[in-house]
């Protein structure tokens, strides 16, 4: 009977710990593909938004997405005299609400081939499907495509993207 007892708080404390999720915030730091962004997140100093109640939707650059972009254009604008730059920028990658996949591409047909995507930073992405793939264009008609969907977290949800999205 002790065993038993022993054995249900046992599985009482392991589901409750598998069932806590970490923030998208979290998310990001235990991937190794997105070593520029966190590291981005911390110098325009979002962090604590971003492990906030949300939800968000963030969209993802890899770190081969923001290889792409001009040589010095990362290490300039982790710089601290850049920080509202950047954080106009990171903000520019994040909407609110909770949308997944299944609600991009529903709001994209909805939208009779794309959908406009108001960001947290105020500005629009559209997003659209290209052979089979959602892609995200931006206000100066910069695009990237989706590559990972649904990385669920307890505030939001991440999508991983190809390229860096750019505010105008």
């Amino acid at each position: 009977m002790k065993n038993l007892f022993v054995i249900m708080i046992a599985l009482v404390i392991s589901v409750s710990a598998f069932s806590q999720k970490n923030d998208v915030v979290d998310i990001a730091i235990s991937s190794a593909d997105h070593t520029t962004l966190v590291a981005a997140v911390k110098a325009a100093d979002l962090v604590a938004t971003l492990k906030s109640a949300g939800p968000f939707t963030v969209f993802a650059p890899t770190n081969a997405a923001f290889a792409k972009l001009p040589a010095g254009t990362v290490e300039s604008l982790l710089k601290p005299e850049n920080k509202a730059q950047l954080a106009k920028i990171l903000t520019y990658h994040v909407v609110s609400g909770n949308l997944d996949a299944a609600a991009v591409v529903a709001a994209i047909e909805e939208g009779k081939g794309k959908v406009v995507l108001t960001t947290v930073s105020g500005g629009k992405l559209t997003a659209s499907m290209d052979s089979g793939k959602v892609k995200l264009t931006d206000e100066s008609g910069n695009s990237a495509f989706v590559t990972a969907t649904d990385l669920k977290g307890s505030n939001g949800v991440i999508h991983v993207i190809d390229g860096v999205v750019l505010p105008k």
